[in-house]
Order: structure tokens, then C-alpha cells, then sequence
């Protein structure tokens, strides 16, 4: 009963935080949900009690109409299933039936109920398996029931976070990935299958000592025994939850007889203890300064294809110019290749084929036809390992990848269907920082898809998520002071403010680290330090990324720059959050004496035009043009409220007014705002401005004279338009294949509820 008492104490602090009332101790903010589920893993018998806790505090909010209470607390209560030894399958079924219940709600409600009642209908059958498929993924351990593979790539941008900041994140990460051996793992997915299935009637303290004494290779063969076991029970439809406990035991037993016949000790009967706690380590985390602009791209490419051994370094800081050779049969050298270029003799016509003893290359089957359709070699280029389209395509050995060499077939016979690649691999990435690196993030995002649609090779079988944590600091680079000084730290966090309206949640988790990783960071080192900083932060990361699925997602921006040099090319660029236009100085004093003169006469700032596209209820475009004079504008692509349209802008124009009065001529600066999707400023008397873009003084504009600016739209949506547009097809709307492809780029970032109406 006290047990009891002291968590439920602890749910109800963490739902009154939920509503606002804060601990009284500041530095308790964000932390209630990480001590609460610390003193679960202390004490894993109380597992039991926490999720019944949850269950009757989702009951009572779903029938008090506290909505804001479900998310978190099935985040909580999801996150606790997974990691407990043994939950009864009571307690598993009420909250698949509550589960259930949520589909009768608008989303994300539905969205994240369907999601948990598929994963708890597969625990109840197969329990552990929840469990086994995190570790399995995370640590990417190799098994064949269960392929899938997945990484955290945390970016953050030395000009925008400290010395001391990005130093103690590599520390921690590198501290976490020594202790994640895959023996280790391998040990744990085993203990935690057999406590789930078997419960408090098998001998851990003895199945932990077998399995710390065999052979690497006897343990992987009981690894792959289990996985093959669960995979096998979660996949049949028709299985019994004591099936899969009978096979199990039998593994079980042969482990622990194995272990006995190994170590010459009799088989007495063992003393068998309570429910123990299996560590759920954190997952493999790299940590990248990002310095280079396509470093995105590049470390998404090797995690799909590894280098090999015989790679020197120096071929990762290659560039990729030469990706869209379709043509390229060399593998992965980094030697020298001889040049060489042959005479072709091929008359075009079948019989004038040579026969299969005239062939130089051998045959890949035995018929006669796929030995004489042969290709003879041509020239040869030497490209850098992540150049070459073999190196990428020879590293998705997994289903559905294709061979560099494609076989050939009987005349006549139709091809055999290839296999759509499957989506082994999941790239997570968390960026560090403020508004300026999503900015980069938008910047990296938009030449991603850019370079996809000119050759597929991440999209099929990748699957990637963003994550965003915002990290706030005293500057000591001097264009990051320059940017806060022109913004203020409140305008540097407009998306995490924007995700914490949406979602309490992401609030009361991630947006509280804005400040606590600085102060970490920068903490003496000390006994307490490192427990403090090795535990929470790579703790909640891990539980953001585990548990934030639901994505928000904001639409990118794409401007054209025009510079009032006529020689000089216009500038094509994108942004995520903001423009900022200022009017640029006088450098020569002809200009300077006759931007006096008229700024006597009309008052501060230039003349500009502007024509945008109203936004309207009835989503009818209605084209407006105006005159004005003016300092400068800022155009706001993130709302000030949750309700808003994320895919609007909000052009705020300082607008400079001229008064006659009896005392002489006066001028007053007044706020001219509107909302568009689409709009061109120009400055009508070809006097400069500057534009900047996202905050980012390293993303500015001099000398411009107009700028055009609309949402960007997707790469392979401009793709598959433009082919359209070549059969003759000028329609302006979208006709066949085009109408089904998304139209837009929006970045998604994920949250833990997406957002909540």
C-alpha cells in the first residue's frame, strides 16, 4: 500500500504539471516522468503497480473528458510495458480495450490507439516481443526473422551551440556506445523473453550465469532460437499465449542443460527467485558536427552502405558529382584503374552475335541465350567509393535489392516482377540548437529530395524521422551573437514553442532541456555530474526518440533572389521559419547624397512593390498589388497559435507614412500586415536591400532589388509534371499520376501527439 501510494503521488504531480502548476523547484521541470520511471527500473516489481495505476488514471480521464491526460499517460504506460519483466495478461487486455476505445476519437488520438493496440495484440500473444524488436533494431543485431535496423544521428552546429556543450555530448554518447556489446544485448533479449513468457517459475540468477559462461557462438544460436521463437508466436494468427510459453521452456531447459553438461555441476533444483529487472540499453547514437552541407545526405548513404575495410578516410570527404552516371560497373577501389576504350563491332543484329565459345566473359547460367547476350567492356572511370552507383546498390543485400548485374533472360518470356525494396532501416535524426538549424535542417532536407528524384536510392529503403531539441546558450561566436542580438532568444525558439502549444507533452519533455543541457554541460566534473548527465540526457533522448512517432509537419519555403546587378544570376534558396528584408546602406556618395535627398522628401526606407495572393476562407486566389514605402518587412512562416494554418505566411511591413501638417512634414512608421502563400516585393527605384533568411546571419542576401516567394514544391512532384507537360498534356490542373504525388515539401519533425485540436 505505501509503494502504491508514493507512485500514485508521483502520476498526480506529473498531470497537475500538465495543467501549468510547475514543481515548486525549477530544476524538477521535465524530470517527474524520468524519476518516475528510475525508481520503476530500481524496483521492477512494481511494474505491475505503475501500469495499473495508469490504467484506472486513463479510465477516470476518459470519463471526466481530460483529454490532455491520455497521450502522456499511454506514453508512460507503453514505455513501462516494454521495459517490465512480466506484466499478467489482465492488465495487458485492459488496456488493449482502452486502446480500442480510442479509435472513436478524432486524431491523434485514433492514430496512436491503433498503434498501441496492434503492438499490446502481439505482446499478449508473444510477451517480450516489444521488448526484443527495440533491442534488436536499435543495436542492429543480426537475425533473420527480424531485419530491421536503426540509428540516431544527433547534428548540431558548432557556430550555434558551445565548446563545453558539444564536448560533453560526444563524451556521452561515446560512453554509451562502449557499453553496448552485442553479447551483452544478445544476453538480455534472452533473459527478458524467458521472464516474460515464464514469469516467477524459471531460475534467472542461473539462465544469467549460463549465458555469461558459454561460448560467443553458443549464445548467438540460443539468441536466434529465441527471436525465431516470439517472431514465430506474433506472427501466427491462430497462436496460444501458452503455446508460446511451452516453446520457450523447452529453449529454456536446454540452455540451462547445456550450461550444466558444460560445467560438470549437477542438475539440483535451484532456488527461484522474484521478477529481476533486464536493462533496456540505449540505443546506438553518433554524434556529427555538421560542417559540411550535404554531411546528411553522405552519413544517411553509409549507414545503408558501410564502407569496407580496404577504404581510406580520405573517400568520405569526396564529393558526389557523378551520382547520376547510370553507367558506372566499378565496385568500391581506391586504386588505380587503367583507362582503356574498345572498338565496337556489334552490327545491332542477334545472329551477328558471337557464339557462346567466342564469348570473353563466362556465362551466368547454362542456356545457350544467357551466355550469348553478353555485354563487352567500355570505358572505365575511377570514382570515389560514394560516387559509385555499384558501391551504393552492393550494400542492400537485404530483400528486394538490386544486383549490379542483371541476368538475362529467354527470348520471348516475359520478366520476372522484382521485389519492391523493403524499408530495412530507420535513420533518426535529432537536431541540437535553435531555429538557425532547422533552417540548415530545411536547406539539407529539400537537397535530399532533390537528389533523390534524380536517382533513387535512400527513399525505397529508408525510412526517416526528425527529431528537434532546442538548446538555448550564451554565444561566443560572433555571427550567433550578431543573430541573437538581432532577434533575441525568444525569436530563436519560435518551433519549440509552436510544439510545445501543440503538444503538453513535448512541452513538459523536451522544451524544459532548452536550458538544463547548457547547465550539464558546463557543471564541474564531479561524482554526481556524470551520474546526472551519463543517465538523463541520453535517457530522454532515448525516450523521445522511442516515443515521439506522431510528425508535425511545416511547410518549406522556396524564395528567388534577384540582384540588382543584371550580370549577376538569381539566387535560388528555401527557409523554414522566417524572412527578414532590411534596407541596405549607401556605399558610394553619389548614392549616398541622393539617398538624402530623398529621404528628405519621402522620409525613411524605399519605395517598394508588392503583389501577393490573399489568403481567403473560400481558398480562392485572389491577386492584390500595392505601393509603398517602407523600412523593411518580416515574413513569419510559424504561427502564433496552434489553430493557425501552418501553411501561411504572416508578412508584417513597416510602412512609412507621410503627415503635412501646419508645422512642416512628418513621417510615422506604421504595422501593415497580411497573410499569403505566394508573393513578390521589388523596389521600384533599383535602390538594394538585404535579405536573410531563418535568422541565420551566414544565410544573407546583398544588393537585391526583388525577391519572389512561394511554397516549395516537392522534387519528384516538379518531376513527374514536367514529363506530364511533354506529351502534350497543358492542362493547369494536375491530370493521371501528378494528382496522386504529394505537391508540397513539408519537413516533418515528430512529437510525441502531433498536433492536439
Amino acid at each position: 500500500a505505501e509503494v502504491e501510494s508514493d507512485i500514485l503521488r508521483r502520476v498526480r504531480t506529473l498531470l497537475r504539471e500538465l495543467d501549468g502548476h510547475h514543481p515548486a523547484c525549477q530544476c524538477d521541470r521535465g524530470m517527474l516522468r524520468w524519476t518516475l520511471h528510475k525508481k520503476i527500473d530500481q524496483n521492477p516489481s512494481d511494474s505491475s503497480v505503475l501500469v495499473r495505476i495508469l490504467v484506472k488514471e486513463l479510465e477516470r480521464a476518459e470519463r471526466g473528458d481530460f483529454r490532455h491526460y491520455i497521450i502522456p499517460l499511454l506514453h508512460t504506460l507503453m514505455y513501462t510495458l516494454i521495459k517490465a519483466p512480466g506484466i499478467s495478461d489482465e492488465l495487458c487486455s485492459r488496456v488493449y480495450d482502452f486502446c480500442k476505445k480510442l479509435l472513436t476519437l478524432p486524431k491523434p488520438f485514433c492514430t496512436i490507439g491503433l498503434d498501441y493496440a496492434t503492438r499490446l495484440k502481439m505482446e499478449r500473444t508473444a510477451p517480450g516481443m516489444l521488448y526484443q524488436r527495440m533491442v534488436i533494431s536499435e543495436q542492429s543485431l543480426k537475425s533473420d526473422p527480424y531485419p530491421y535496423q536503426e540509428k540516431i544521428f544527433i547534428f548540431a552546429d558548432p557556430e550555434l551551440l558551445s565548446e563545453a556543450i558539444c564536448n560533453a555530448l560526444v563524451t556521452d554518447t561515446e560512453a554509451a556506445r562502449v557499453s553496448q556489446s552485442p553479447r551483452a544485448c544478445m544476453s538480455y533479449v534472452i533473459v527478458h523473453a524467458m521472464q516474460a513468457a515464464l514469469g516467477e517459475g524459471c531460475d534467472i540468477s542461473g539462465l544469467k550465469r549460463s549465458l555469461q559462461d558459454m561460448p560467443t557462438s553458443d549464445l548467438e544460436h540460443w539468441f536466434q532460437q529465441v527471436v525465431s521463437a516470439v517472431e514465430c508466436a506474433g506472427a501466427e494468427a491462430s497462436a496460444d499465449r501458452g503455446q508460446h510459453a511451452a516453446r520457450l521452456e523447452k529453449i529454456y531447459c536446454a540452455i540451462l542443460s547445456s550450461w550444466q553438461a558444460a560445467s560438470l555441476s549437477p542438475p539440483g533444483d535451484a532456488p527461484l527467485g522474484g521478477l529481476q529487472g533486464t536493462p533496456l540499453p540505449n540505443p546506438n547514437i553518433s554524434f556529427h558536427l555538421w560542417t559540411e552541407d550535404d554531411q546528411l545526405w553522405k552519413e544517411l548513404v553509409l549507414f545503408i552502405r558501410p564502407l569496407t575495410q580496404s577504404c581510406e578516410p580520405s573517400c568520405l570527404s569526396q564529393e558526389l558529382d557523378n551520382f547520376e552516371i547510370q553507367d558506372i560497373i566499378s565496385d568500391c577501389e581506391c586504386c588505380e584503374q587503367t583507362r582503356f576504350s574498345v572498338l565496337s563491332t556489334d552490327s545491332g543484329i542477334e545472329r551477328d552475335l558471337p557464339t557462346a565459345a567466342e564469348e570473353p566473359f563466362a556465362p551466368f547460367g547454362t542456356e545457350t541465350e544467357q551466355s550469348r547476350l553478353q555485354r563487352k567492356g567500355g570505358i572505365k572511370k575511377k570514382p570515389s567509393p560514394l560516387e559509385s552507383v555499384a558501391f551504393l546498390q552492393a550494400g542492400c543485400n537485404g530483400p528486394g535489392a538490386k544486383s549490379p548485374v542483371r541476368p538475362q533472360r529467354r527470348p520471348g518470356t516475359p520478366p520476372e516482377p522484382a521485389a519492391p525494396p523493403q524499408r530495412l532501416h530507420t535513420a533518426r535524426i535529432v537536431l541540437l540548437g535553435d531555429d538557425r538549424i532547422l533552417g540548415r535542417l530545411a536547406q539539407a532536407y529539400h537537397s535530399l529530395r532533390k537528389r533523390e528524384t534524380r536517382r533513387v536510392f535512400l527513399t525505397p529503403r529508408l525510412n526517416l524521422q526528425f527529431y528537434y531539441i532546442p538548446v538555448v546558450t550564451e554565444q561566443t561566436n560572433t555571427s550567433a551573437i550578431v543573430d541573437q542580438a538581432a532577434t533575441g532568444p525568444e525569436e530563436l525558439s519560435e518551433v519549440a514553442a509552436y510544439l510545445g502549444r501543440a503538444d503538453p507533452w513535448y512541452e513538459s519533455n523536451i522544451n524544459t532541456l532548452c536550458h538544463m543541457i547548457p547547465k550539464l554541460a558546463t557543471m564541474p566534473s564531479s561524482p554526481s555530474k556524470h551520474l546526472v548527465t551519463d543517465l538523463f540526457i541520453a535517457d530522454v533522448i532515448a525516450y523521445y526518440v522511442r516515443m515521439g512517432i506522431q510528425p508535425v509537419c511545416f511547410q518549406v519555403y522556396a524564395v528567388k533572389i534577384f540582384f540588382n546587378d543584371p550580370a549577376q544570376e538569381p539566387a535560388e534558396d528555401v527557409f523554414l521559419t522566417e524572412l527578414r528584408t532590411q534596407v541596405q546602406e549607401s556605399i558610394s556618395p553619389r548614392e549616398l547624397s541622393m539617398t538624402k535627398k530623398k529621404t528628405t522628401l519621402d522620409g525613411p526606407g524605399i519605395d517598394l512593390t508588392v503583389t501577393y495572393r490573399k489568403v481567403v476562407m473560400s481558398d480562392r486566389a485572389k491577386e492584390l498589388a500595392m505601393s509603398l514605402r517602407s523600412t523593411g518587412l518580416v515574413m513569419k512562416a510559424i504561427p502564433a497559435d496552434e489553430a493557425e494554418d501552418l501553411v501561411c505566411l504572416n508578412v508584417n511591413i513597416t510602412e512609412i507614412i507621410k503627415i503635412n501638417n501646419l508645422s512642416g512634414r512628418s513621417f510615422s512608421a506604421v504595422a501593415n500586415r497580411l497573410k499569403t502563400r505566394n508573393i513578390q516585393i521589388r523596389s521600384t527605384e533599383q535602390r538594394p536591400f538585404t535579405v536573410r533568411l531563418d535568422k541565420d546571419s551566414r544565410r544573407a542576401y546583398r544588393n537585391v532589388i526583388s525577391v519572389e516567394v512561394s511554397p516549395c514544391l516537392e522534387p519528384s512532384y516538379c518531376l513527374q509534371k514536367t514529363r506530364t507537360m511533354k506529351f502534350g498534356v497543358h492542362e493547369t490542373e494536375d491530370v493521371g499520376f501528378v494528382k496522386y504525388m504529394p505537391k508540397s515539401l513539408l519537413l516533418p519533425i515528430n512529437t510525441f501527439a502531433g498536433v492536439i485540436q
